[in-house]
């Protein structure tokens, strides 16, 4: 693929979060997912790549993080762990 070429080796912050950022996208089509899953998911990832006009470093944290949720490794309780009223 011609929009791979740049991706292939990443020399800057910038290409590395490039490529995962590409690397993500393709996960979440290949998911097998209700459709309106999928959706939200492809969601986060287009805040992240909003993120990562401004700010790399925190783009990339919350593209760690989206990561590790797609892995089943995040590591926040969920909210029916929260006590009332937080």
């Amino acid at each position: 693929m011609a929009a791979d070429d740049r991706l292939n080796d990443p020399q800057t912050v910038d290409e590395l979060l490039a490529r995962r950022l590409r690397d993500a996208h393709r996960r979440v089509r290949a998911l097998a997912l209700p459709q309106e899953e999928q959706a939200r998911l492809a969601r986060r990832l287009l805040a992240i790549c909003d993120v990562a006009k401004r700010d790399i470093a925190h783009a990339a944290a919350r593209l760690d993080a989206f990561i590790a949720y797609l892995d089943g490794t995040f590591d926040t309780p969920s909210r029916r762990n929260m006590p009332h009223g937080d």
